[in-house]
């Protein structure tokens, strides 16, 4: 199982510096951000590719129902991001999320060369995901309900006639008390959400129980432990008490792959 790091789009610049660089040099796979409303997580992601030469680049991501395909190729362009390290995430909810993704995902592929990522939490999108997508991005999910999300991935693909694309999953991960409260915060904004409250309703689980609150790097080891053989790639998504480099770059080290 690959591992990748993930940051929140908004922080510092040098918190993206740090934190790629920290990442790339202990051997992570990918290095994430995500695109929340008017801050633009291309041109975050751009900070990090600066600062890189190896790792791919995830955004996760672009909601398509407030930034179509055309918006983003052009951003994608004008940031000059690396298409062979980019992994292009986008999704969206509903109503007609599923059009709305096929048809987005139809003209990025037309549009740029690069791998596409879908987020995925129903089980039509994890269909839809299996039959169009290059990945699927699962997000506040358990490792065993993630197992029965990447099957309903596998039948979208067979039906297509395709090979299954391949499993990513964000997962939150605080390092301290004090980014365990943060945590729970996050975790109480996400159930306000509709579509991960039905999601959370499915798994009958709090959110904050899909997360990783941890005092050291032994906590976050065992955290993850669990999710070898379930996805391809697990991502950790950095939660800090103060968003500092320090803070980054401690957690950075407590989740790098032995």
């Amino acid at each position: 199982m690959a591992t990748g790091f993930a940051v929140f789009a908004g922080t510092k610049p040098e918190n993206i510096h740090a934190a790629a660089r920290e990442a790339e040099r202990l051997g992570f796979a990918s290095f994430w951000v995500n695109h929340p409303g008017a801050t633009d997580g291309l041109a975050a992601l751009a900070q990090a590719a600066g600062q890189t030469r190896r790792i791919e680049l995830g955004i996760g991501v672009i909601p398509l129902h407030t930034r179509g395909p055309e918006s983003i190729v052009d951003g994608v362009k004008t940031t000059a991001l690396p298409l062979d390290r980019l992994l292009l995430g986008v999704g969206s909810p509903n109503p007609d999320s599923l059009k709305r993704v096929r048809a987005g995902i139809a003209e990025l592929r037309s549009n740029l060369s690069t791998r596409l990522i879908v987020a995925a939490l129903g089980p039509q999108m994890c269909r839809l995901a299996g039959e169009v997508a290059d990945g699927v991005l699962f997000n506040w999910l358990t490792p065993e309900y993630a197992r029965m999300s990447a099957e309903r991935v596998r039948e979208g693909a067979a039906a297509a006639r395709r090979p299954p694309p391949k499993l990513y999953a964000y997962l939150r991960v605080a390092l301290g008390p004090t980014a365990r409260d943060l945590l729970e915060q996050e975790a109480n904004r996400y159930a306000g959400v509709p579509a991960y409250a039905a999601n959370f309703t499915r798994m009958g689980l709090k959110p904050v129980e899909t997360a990783i609150a941890a005092q050291n790097r032994d906590d976050v080891q065992r955290g993850l432990a669990p999710w070898s053989g379930v996805v391809d790639h697990i991502i950790v998504r950095s939660i800090t008490a103060k968003d500092t480099v320090d803070e980054h770059v401690a957690l950075v080290k407590a989740a790098a792959p032995a």
